[in-house]
């Protein structure tokens, strides 16, 4: 006699990460690269976190992040990054636990693909390789639990 197992799916599935928007603009080189004085710069990031349910235990979590750096004399465009990054998620969890695990968990998976590749290419850009700091996305989550409340 045979015994049937059956096999328990993983409470969260990372089952596909792609990339669905990239774009990168440096609207002001090479005029930039001759600049004979270092040039100081300001740079401003944002990332925003998009979740869309496809099923009942199918979603995709959009990473956003924009990077937008200038210069602080005069503010001219350095260089933009827009990424959006997206993983296709399976989760097998209690409803009341899937929020944590959508906006905090997965974009932890993704975040170094995306740390990785704006690095990357704003080195290939011919800038020094801009490399985010690391992102603690619980606080986040828990800014965003303040604002819903």
């Amino acid at each position: 006699m045979t015994e049937k197992t059956t096999q328990q799916k993983p409470p969260l599935a990372i089952i596909s990460q792609f990339i669905k928007d990239f774009s990168f603009e440096a609207p002001n080189s090479p005029q930039l690269f001759f600049n004979k004085e270092p040039v100081e710069a300001n740079l401003k990031l944002n990332i925003d976190i998009k979740v869309k349910k496809l099923n009942d235990d199918l979603y995709t979590v959009d990473l956003i992040t924009k990077v937008h750096n200038t210069t602080k004399k005069d503010e001219k465009s350095i260089f933009m990054v827009e990424l959006v990054y997206s993983g296709l998620v399976g989760l097998n969890m209690p409803e009341d636990a899937r929020k944590e695990a959508l906006l905090v968990t997965v974009p932890q998976y993704l975040f170094p693909a995306v740390r990785a590749m704006i690095s990357r290419i704003t080195s290939e850009s011919g800038f020094p390789p801009f490399n985010m700091a690391l992102v603690d996305f619980e606080a986040m989550y828990k800014e965003r639990q303040k604002k819903e409340n």
